[in-house]
């Protein structure tokens, strides 16, 4: 193995540095800011994993290898960041992703119990069962504890010595392996990992043409008294409403209520402040009050902006820069739950050229794992 440089360190970021420092490479992070990064898509109080996924089969089968990843390095920390929770979905008409999920779910074997809206009120009586036309609920899935986890994978790297360096990137020459700072300092290795997030745009001209910023609001509650335990047990809520569906993932572990919108805004840019404005946040808890009953007597905590990178349609962008550099990016709102997978897929494509050509299409979603790239994780999770 050789020297790797990453370029980023939120959690694709990590995880690969993570991955590659335990396959034998000599690791070094760069990031702009500190870590964890304020400003980063990944670090929020939580982040979500189901199986539900629509009718994108490739990514519903990745979850069984993601948790199989995500179990690897919480016992390697020392403590599991997790809660489950389920799955709650709603729809507000027949068809779309709600049937898409039900229907690739059930053909894969998992356990899918139809609900109608009367049995949402009365088994979540902080929900309004009004002008839900399908739901239904998923035992498996839930809250990953995400700023504890970039913690978490920090102090990994730091127990292996592997340095985080303060630094801007101006420029990368994926080529050489290389990348210029802002203070002129030059820094190269025999591999390169552009992880950037929502700032790799602006350094890859190529990936500006697929993958662009957006900003996207959530918004934090605090529930009344007579709703604070059913929300405590409740599972995550997916509200797929036509005219402008939200999400809510429970108040686990310590952390509050929140909510957030599933559409993505058409631009962003992620040198932009992360305050909402209380326009952004009326927005997402107006499409929230249809389903949140008494959503008046919830308390708002607070509100802020997260900047994702986006491809078209939501495919992650895994692909080689030539010979001696990778890029990861076009993530949206649910790369962070294959962080750890695919860190540890991206440090086997590192070292053999084969994987490095094929780990692509199975990153879009789109093939299943080729032979040797989860040769980590239990044989019986990847086959």
């Amino acid at each position: 193995m050789g020297s790797a440089i990453i370029l980023g360190a939120g959690i694709m970021g990590l995880s690969t540095a993570w991955a590659l420092a335990r396959a034998g490479w000599s690791v070094q992070v760069v990031e702009q800011d500190g870590v964890p990064n304020p400003r980063g898509s990944s670090v929020d109080d939580h982040r979500l994993i189901r199986h539900a996924y629509g009718a994108a089969a490739g990514y519903m089968r990745m979850i069984d290898p993601a948790y199989a990843a995500w179990d690897l390095l919480f016992a390697e920390a020392g403590e599991r960041p997790y809660v489950a929770t389920g799955v709650l979905a709603l729809a507000n008409a027949p068809g779309g992703w709600l049937a898409d999920s039900r229907a690739t779910l059930r053909g894969d074997g998992h356990a899918v119990t139809e609900l109608t809206g009367a049995e949402v009120a009365a088994r979540y009586p902080y929900l309004s069962g009004d002008g839900i036309a399908a739901a239904f609920h998923l035992p498996t899935g839930g809250v990953l504890l995400a700023r504890r986890i970039v913690e978490l994978l920090a102090a990994r790297l730091a127990a292996r010595g592997v340095p985080i360096q303060r630094g801007q990137a101006v420029a990368v020459d994926p080529a050489r392996g290389a990348l210029t700072l802002a203070d002129g300092t030059r820094m190269e290795a025999d591999l390169l990992v552009v992880a950037a997030g929502p700032w790799a745009p602006r350094l890859l001209p190529a990936l500006a043409a697929r993958v662009r910023p957006t900003r996207q609001i959530i918004v934090r509650l605090a529930p009344p008294t007579e709703h604070a335990e059913g929300w405590a047990r409740a599972p995550m809520l997916l509200d797929l409403a036509e005219d402008g569906g939200f999400y809510a993932v429970p108040p686990v572990a310590g952390t509050p209520l929140k909510i957030g919108d599933h559409r993505f805004a058409p631009h962003g840019d992620p040198e932009e402040p992360r305050e909402a404005t209380a326009a952004e946040a009326e927005e997402i808890l107006a499409y929230a009050r249809h389903r949140i009953r008494g959503l008046a007597e919830y308390r708002v905590l607070s509100a802020a902006a997260c900047y994702y990178d986006v491809e078209p349609q939501e495919r992650f962008v895994v692909e080689r820069l030539g010979a001696r550099a990778f890029v990861m990016s076009g993530f949206s709102g649910h790369g962070f739950k294959f962080g750890a997978l695919l860190g540890l897929a991206m440090a086997r494509a590192a070292g053999d050229e084969s994987l490095g050509r094929a780990i692509s299409a199975w990153a879009a979603g789109d093939a299943p794992p080729p032979p040797g790239l989860l040769a980590d994780l239990p044989q019986e999770i990847t086959a």
